[in-house]
């Protein structure tokens, strides 16, 4: 029975993967710092994995097929996790933001972003900086293991909707426009890239079981602007038209994935449009 170790992985879809695994018949271990308890039928250990003589206690002598990282922002935290897990194969969550730096007009492949130059001394236990930098800490992230001995895939992720979003981002936008007000969106929005929630952890699960390695994008087929998904929600959607602090999901720079090389290696992607009115539904019976 093949050993998968999961950082993170409590809630929203690092949760249903976590499921997904366990009913695939697959050895789990979830590590987490304890304020959510691992679903049933997997181990469960507590750590804080920036702090690396507690998460090589918890550990121990353990040694995995395969880990699934769902909580990597940092090279830091990556470093720590290449010293101290013990892994036949590395797994990363990564984002479409590792492409915030690309000008294009047509979907992006994973080849675009280059191996980063890692930052070790840089501020990244400040939340601020982080936040202001989550596609560099994710850049830089894959980089390190990149860089080691151990087989590894870094699964860069579109902007995930569903009714489970602790992020607030669609929220944001049913909640103004049912009440008839206006999201603030850029001049011209550009389109991006998005994924249900269970369709990645699907996804994700899938990965974890596989055996390829290098960057891979993933995402549900079609563009979809905020334009969009206003109109997704409502017939007359309102528009504030701004230069700065737009509403999540509008972007002055197109950013659509290529997910050639995840269709080719036989994952079927779901059309957004599929379930996108579901998602919304989701998010106004959880209010």
């Amino acid at each position: 029975m093949k050993k998968v170790l999961v950082l993170g992985g409590s809630r929203y879809f690092g949760r249903g993967v976590v499921e997904r695994l366990r009913d695939a018949g697959l050895d789990v271990t979830v590590v987490n710092r304890g304020s959510t308890p691992a679903p049933s039928g997997v181990a469960h250990l507590i750590a804080d994995r920036d702090d690396e003589s507690g998460l090589k206690a918890a550990l121990g002598s353990r040694s995995f097929d395969v880990v699934l990282d769902q909580v990597c922002y940092t090279p830091v935290q990556a470093d720590i996790a290449r010293r101290v897990i013990h892994a036949g194969r590395y797994v990363m969550t990564s984002t479409i933001a590792v492409y915030d730096r690309i000008r294009t007009h047509t979907p992006m492949a994973e080849s675009l972003v280059s191996r980063s130059p890692v930052d070790f001394e840089l501020p990244w236990h400040d939340e601020d900086f982080l936040e202001a930098h989550y596609g560099d800490g994710k850049r830089q992230a894959e980089a390190v293991f990149e860089a080691g001995d151990v087989p590894f895939a870094s699964v860069r992720v579109a902007h995930v909707l569903g009714g489970d979003d602790f992020t607030g981002r669609l929220r944001h936008y049913v909640e103004r426009l049912d009440a008839g007000e206006a999201v603030a969106i850029h001049a011209a929005p550009r389109p991006s890239t998005f994924i249900h929630e269970r369709e990645i952890a699907d996804f994700l699960a899938l990965a974890t079981r596989a055996d390829f390695t290098g960057p891979i994008n993933a995402g549900s087929h079609g563009e979809l602007s905020a334009v969009g998904l206003a109109a997704a929600i409502t017939a007359e959607p309102r528009f504030r038209i701004v230069e700065r602090d737009a509403s999540p999901y509008s972007f002055d720079r197109y950013a659509v994935l290529d997910t050639t090389r995840a269709t080719d290696l036989g994952f079927s992607f779901s059309t957004t449009t599929d379930w996108l009115g579901e998602a919304v539904e989701e998010i106004r019976k959880a209010a």
